[in-house]
C-alpha cells in the first residue's frame, strides 16, 4: 500500500460549520474582488445554505458510489456544503447584481445565510446603486432576497431580469396547489417577484441584457433557467447558476439526476452541452453553489470534466 492510500486511509474530513455551531471561525469571507478583463467583479455571499446529504440530492445513486467519489477528493460525507456566490459587476458607479440568495428565510436557509446585503455594504456596494439583478431562475436560494421580511424592495432602483418561462411558472398561482416544494418556491417567488412586475425584463437566448453580458439559456434545472457570459477585453466568464452544484459529483457525471431538477433528463443534457461549451470557448466558470468564491476553470477527462479552482490573489 502507498503513502497516498495510508494518508488517505487515515483522513476524516472536518466536520461541518453546523455540526459545530461554536465555531464560528468558520465562518466564510464576505465577498472577494477581482476583473473581468476592464470590469470590475466581486463575489459577494449570501452565505452557506444548510447542508443536503448527496443521497438525498442524487437520488439514483448508490450512497457507496458518492461517498467514494467525495472521500477520493477529501470531501465531507454528511453533507455537501453549498456556498450563494452572487456577483456583482460595477458599470462607473451603478451595479448589477447576478442573483440574491435565499434572503431572510432561514427554513429554506440556515443561520448562515441571509447575508447578502450586509456583505454588500461590508464590499462597499450600496443597494440603492444597484441598477440591474440579473436572475439565473427563481428558485428560494436565487431570488428570495429582493424584498425583505416586510416585503420592502431590497433595490429600489433595480430593473429584474429573468426569463419568461420561469417568471411565469413560479409566479402562477396553480403552482400554489402544487406538491413537494413546488408550493413553496411559489409562495417565495411571487412574494419576490411580483413587487417588481412594473420594471421586469424578460430575457432570451442570445440577449444581451446589459452591455458585456449575454444570456445562455440553460433549461432543466427550471424551466427558463438562464445562465450569463459576462465579456471585457478578451476575458469571457460563465455564471453557472444551478447548471451544476458540486464540482465533485456533478463534474464527474454530468448524466446523473439531481432532485430538484424540474426535468431532470433535460437538465443532464444540458448540463452537458453548457460544460462542453465551456470547453470548447476557454471560458471561466463562476459557480454558485461552489467552494467560495466560486472561481475556476475545467478541463474534459473523459466523459467527466476536472476542476480547477482559481487561485484567490492578495493585492
Amino acid at each position: 500500500m502507498g503513502s497516498r492510500e495510508i494518508a488517505r486511509n487515515r483522513y476524516t474530513p472536518p466536520p461541518l460549520l453546523e455540526d459545530n455551531p461554536g465555531r464560528r471561525e468558520n465562518r466564510i469571507p464576505g465577498w472577494y474582488r477581482f476583473f473581468i478583463g476592464d470590469v470590475e467583479a466581486t463575489i459577494v455571499s449570501d452565505g452557506r445554505l444548510r447542508p443536503p446529504t448527496p443521497e438525498e440530492l442524487f437520488p439514483g445513486v448508490s450512497k457507496q458510489t458518492l461517498h467514494d467519489i467525495l472521500r477520493s477528493q477529501y470531501l465531507a460525507t454528511s453533507g455537501l456544503i453549498m456556498e450563494q456566490n452572487c456577483l456583482v459587476l460595477r458599470h462607473k458607479n451603478r451595479y448589477v447584481l447576478f442573483d440574491t440568495g435565499v434572503g431572510f428565510d432561514r427554513e429554506s436557509g440556515s443561520e448562515e445565510s441571509g447575508r447578502l446585503l450586509a456583505n454588500m455594504e461590508a464590499a462597499g456596494i450600496g443597494r440603492e446603486d444597484v441598477v440591474a439583478v440579473i436572475l439565473t431562475h427563481a428558485h428560494n436560494d436565487h431570488c428570495w432576497g429582493l424584498v425583505d421580511a416586510s416585503g420592502e424592495l431590497n433595490f429600489p432602483n433595480a430593473e429584474i431580469f429573468i426569463s419568461q418561462s420561469d417568471f411565469d411558472f413560479w409566479t402562477d398561482e396553480r403552482q400554489l396547489a402544487g406538491e413537494g416544494f413546488t408550493r413553496a418556491f411559489a409562495i417565495g417567488a411571487r412574494r419576490n417577484l411580483l413587487p417588481y412586475r412594473d420594471r421586469l425584463k424578460f430575457v432570451a437566448d442570445g440577449q444581451e441584457t446589459v452591455s458585456g453580458v449575454t444570456a445562455i439559456s440553460s433549461p432543466g434545472h427550471s424551466i427558463g433557467h438562464t445562465s450569463y457570459i459576462i465579456s471585457s477585453a478578451n476575458t469571457n466568464y460563465l455564471f453557472l447558476g444551478d447548471i451544476a452544484h458540486s464540482t465533485a459529483l456533478q463534474l464527474y457525471n454530468p448524466d446523473w439526476e439531481f432532485f430538484y431538477d424540474f426535468d431532470p433528463a433535460q437538465a443532464a443534457r444540458t448540463r452537458r452541452h453548457i460544460l462542453e461549451r465551456a470547453v470548447s470557448e476557454d471560458l471561466a466558470l463562476i459557480g454558485y453553489h461552489f467552494a467560495f468564491p466560486g472561481l475556476g476553470n475545467i478541463q474534459r477527462e473523459g466523459r467527466s470534466f476536472k476542476y480547477f479552482p482559481a487561485p484567490i490573489l492578495h493585492k
